[in-house]
């Protein structure tokens, strides 16, 4: 076997590694920028200088002019030399403001540095096993508020709801709901205010989360969305629920094989549960092209595996895939189950499942 050096094949692997290091480094402006509104900002500004931009931000002019050094060399910003000025593309702040709603990616950049600064503990887990625990994350709830609460907005009601027969009827009728892992709580306020008729409860250990989801009730007038901290490992309910929802939750738990088993118990027969996570094969050579993989695997490896193993759980982590979870919702005894997708979502899968 030939152990010679393909010249050609290693230059393109060396300006593949600068090109992943460049693009580490936009996202982290990038991030910069969405946090800062800068984004926001520029998309409603003519072309600027680094001052104007900076006096209409609310920021510090020497750190706007170095963010812009990179957001211009890094392809995002347009910059005339002679004028001195700056401007954001129309085609580019179409996916980098808050005005783009779920296309705003800007917000998406925001896990390279959160996940970034666990980066120690994570090596350590490396060479000692066990996982970071919640807590290490400040900032996990409320980025994952920011981007569960526009993807809800723009599709809940409207879109992911309709995906299973029937449900919009029933629920305008009035029945039982249960969102598990509710975080913030605003997929369980949406619900209640569209349908008055039907009595929500959310579910989370957080007690942050919790807070947060009964305050924005309250500010929302709602007598039918109320929320409990509650681990949801035991959750020890009986033909309780006609609707129970689950939205990228499941794979975070650290015994999601026992939160599966009390969803499908706490369902009344003619239940169905709802859950929408990530969209992805179990096997990994499935994965190859798969749009974000390489972010998905991260995550998974930085936050959703290391929290459940941190709390000597099962570590299932974000990229379960379809397969896997097929398999685990069939054995915590739901007879029937599809999968169903939604072309603005490039992230979920919509299991819809049945216990009969």
């Amino acid at each position: 076997m030939s152990n010679a050096l393909d010249q050609s094949k290693s230059d393109a692997f060396a300006d593949q590694m600068v090109g992943v290091l460049n693009n580490g480094a936009i996202a982290l402006m990038t991030s910069i920028g969405h946090q800062t509104g800068l984004f926001d900002t520029m998309a409603g500004l003519s072309p600027s200088t680094s001052e104007r931009i900076a006096e209409a931000a609310g920021l510090n002019e020497r750190y706007v002019r170095e963010w812009l050094g990179a957001m211009v060399t890094g392809g995002i910003v347009n910059h005339d030399p002679v004028e001195q000025t700056y401007s954001l593309p129309a085609e580019h702040s179409a996916w980098l403001t808050r005005a783009a709603g779920t296309d705003n990616l800007a917000q998406q950049a925001q896990y390279i540095p959160l996940l970034g600064s666990v980066e120690q503990g994570i090596i350590e887990c490396f060479h000692n096993g066990g996982g970071v625990p919640y807590s290490a994350y400040p900032r996990f709830q409320q980025v994952m508020a920011e981007e569960s609460g526009a993807i809800h907005d723009a599709t809940l009601i409207d879109t992911t709801l309709p995906l299973i027969p029937d449900i919009v009827e029933r629920l305008q009728i009035g029945i039982d709901v249960a969102d598990i892992g509710c975080g913030s709580g605003h997929a369980i306020n949406l619900m209640a205010q569209a349908f008055p008729n039907s009595q929500f409860i959310g579910y989370d250990f957080s007690q942050e989360g919790v807070a947060v989801g009964r305050e924005e009730a309250e500010r929302m007038r709602l007598s039918n969305a109320r929320f409990e901290a509650r681990d949801v490992e035991n959750l020890d309910l009986s033909g309780q629920y006609d609707f129970i929802t689950a939205f990228d939750a499941i794979h975070d738990q650290a015994q999601p094989t026992k939160v599966l088993q009390g969803i499908a118990h706490a369902l009344r027969p003619e239940g169905i549960f709802l859950m929408v996570d990530i969209a992805a094969s179990s096997n990994v050579a499935e994965n190859l092209d798969h749009v974000i993989g390489p972010l998905m695997y991260t995550v998974s490896c930085m936050h959703c595996m290391t929290v459940s193993l941190a709390l000597d759980g099962e570590g299932l982590g974000a990229m379960w895939g379809e397969q896997k979870a097929r398999q685990m919702l069939a054995e915590a005894g739901f007879a029937y189950v599809s999968v169903k997708r939604i072309d603005s979502d490039i992230f979920n899968y919509y299991y819809i499942a049945t216990k009969g």
